[in-house]
């Protein structure tokens, strides 16, 4: 799994069995070179000769996701190995337009690995009319919901996303909005760092109210469920010009302290108005280990248990490439990897294309 944050590369063997419960054996995390970050980040915008560009990039990758393979493996004879559940990396999520673009090349993953590789997860479900995304919630229904306890999955990464998970009735999630995404951005352009560890920057400021309300009027949190977002509409290029619309100067740390606020807020505005009456939220992604993050979650759920996946037996770092382990998984038994009523998607599809090794 690499995803919206652009960090690295999460690799998980799983074993699963016939009940589908996955089981967790080994990880392994590797980091993108600042290269690469860079080389990737500049693709999320058009720019000259991009084709090849974006090709070259997915051949990286896909060495990259090699790489990752032989070390979680360690040894394991690669025939050992069912599949790889490989979600690429995204650098254009357009639903709206009809297409999303995940990059990786999976081909060439197959040839380096000798593994048959499943891919491209999203595109079955836009082209069913869905939004592609959210896809984990499937996987949080079948492997974390309650019989007695309504719960809510967090996942904060670069976007944050939810997953209702109540007693009755239909599984629901979407994308809340921003997560890391324009944090790690705002300490990499001031400070040079990938990310904000423990909030610790963003505790030093203070939420600037006028900026807070600004960034709230963003026309995607009014949307209904289903709906997803990404870079198209949470950037530096949208701060800058929220900034620059209140025509002050606002201190650097005041700005993180109000991005952290707003990822939160607009989390939690979510859950308190479309996941009414649940009694526990559980949280994964890198949010997860962002202390100031979580304790603002808890101040704005007073009434919620909130805790991380750590509760549930799943280290919170490792439950997305779980998820897209087990989407493989349904690929390969011919089993719907999708909700409709998550994604929107005009039924249950299978997800995925298979290169074979």
């Amino acid at each position: 799994m690499s995803g919206t944050s652009l960090d690295g590369v999460d690799a998980a063997l799983t074993e699963i069995g016939p009940t589908g419960q996955p089981r967790l054996l080994r990880t392994q995390y590797l980091p993108y070179s600042d290269n690469l970050r860079a080389q990737l980040l500049a693709l999320h915008t058009p720019q000259p000769d991009e084709i090849h560009l974006a090709a070259i990039a997915a051949n990286e990758l896909a060495r990259l996701y090699a790489q990752s393979v032989e070390a979680v493996l360690d040894g394991i004879p690669p025939n050992s190995v069912r599949a790889i559940g490989c979600h690429g990396q995204t650098l254009r999520h357009r639903p709206a337009d009809g297409y999303t673009l995940q990059i990786g090349n999976a081909a060439l993953l197959a040839e380096l690995t000798g593994i048959q590789v499943v891919a491209d997860f999203r595109s079955r479900d836009i082209a069913a009319g869905g939004q592609g995304a959210p896809l984990v919630p499937a996987f949080h229904a079948r492997v974390l919901r309650h019989p007695g306890i309504h719960r809510v999955i967090a996942n904060i990464g670069g976007i944050a996303n939810v997953t209702d998970l109540p007693l009755d009735g239909t599984v629901h999630g979407w994308d809340t909005g921003p997560g890391n995404m324009l944090l790690d951005a705002w300490i990499k352009q001031h400070h040079g760092a990938h990310y904000d560890r423990d909030g610790t920057w963003a505790g030093s400021g203070a939420v600037h109210a006028g900026l807070l309300e600004a960034l709230m009027k963003h026309a995607y949190l009014k949307q209904p469920p289903p709906k997803s977002a990404g870079r198209e509409q949470f950037n530096l290029d949208w701060l800058d010009a929220t900034l620059g619309s209140l025509n002050e100067t606002i201190d650097p740390a005041d700005v993180q302290a109000t991005l952290l606020e707003f990822t939160v807020q607009s989390l939690c505005d979510a859950v308190n108005h479309e996941c009414k009456g649940a009694q526990e939220l559980y949280v994964c992604g890198g949010g997860a280990h962002n202390s100031a993050l979580m304790q603002r979650i808890r101040a704005h759920l007073p009434n919620v248990r909130v805790a991380t996946t750590t509760q549930l037996g799943i280290d919170p770092d490792w439950v997305e490439a779980l998820a897209f382990a087990w989407l493989a998984r349904q690929t390969l038994h011919h089993a719907p990897g999708n909700l409709p009523a998550v994604t929107g998607a005009r039924g249950e599809r299978i997800l995925g294309a298979i290169y074979p090794a």
